[in-house]
């Protein structure tokens, strides 16, 4: 890029916030964020808001009328509800299926149901729709932590090499472990289940897990 010319780009100050937001060029935009992956209508609602905010922003630096632009950020946000009522309308905005669909790659992923729910919460899915979407059967849990363990390389995971065979070392390593798997949102009774599975036992478990 020619130096003098980025230079002269820099004197002319901040670039032109071009027109006020409208419904038509903010639906557009909710239809560019959900091109790029499925998104819950509270993430969209947000994704408007700052682009609202955004364009706000880049007016008062541009020195445009204050009470102007206030006036405008307030007619756009006015616009949100009705835009993303819309998205519903037509299917391309779905809470349901988006939490049904995170939860389900999330646990296969090794995630906890505490952690997959918290996600979805920060997400802006309503409570009773995280609780349908979160699976509740102790063997997708017993699964996850599995799945887990493998990744962290910990419990029936854990290279032969790095467990001591000093009682009271090994018996240090162990609860490191159960403290790893508790803080990823496992319940007690499934992180001593994890610990106490040999590997090739493990494994299998994993094995018929992916076999459904």
């Amino acid at each position: 890029m020619d130096r003098g010319a980025a230079r002269g780009r820099s004197k002319r100050g901040p670039s032109e916030p071009g027109p006020a937001p409208t419904r038509a060029s903010l639906h557009e935009a909710a239809l560019a964020y959900l091109g790029r992956g499925a998104a819950t209508a509270d993430s969209v609602k947000k994704t408007l808001e700052r682009r609202i905010g955004n364009w706000a922003r880049r007016s008062v630096r541009a020195g445009r009328d204050a009470e102007g632009i206030a006036s405008d950020a307030a007619k756009a946000r006015e616009l949100i509800e009705e835009i993303v009522g819309r998205l519903r309308e037509v299917g391309l905005v779905n809470d349901a299926t988006f939490a049904e669909n995170r939860a389900r790659r999330m646990s296969d992923a090794g995630r906890s149901r505490r952690a997959i729910s918290a996600h979805l919460a920060q997400k802006g899915v309503d409570a009773a729709t995280v609780r349908e979407a979160v699976p509740h059967d102790a063997g997708a849990e017993l699964g996850a932590a599995l799945q887990f363990a493998r990744r962290r390389r910990i419990g029936p995971f854990a290279d032969e090499a790095d467990v001591p065979t000093d009682r009271e070392e090994r018996r240090a390593v162990e609860r490191k472990a159960l403290g790893t798997l508790a803080r990823a949102g496992f319940d007690w009774n499934v992180c001593d289940r994890v610990m106490r599975m040999s590997r090739e036992d493990a494994e299998a478990r994993l094995h018929e897990r992916r076999e459904f």
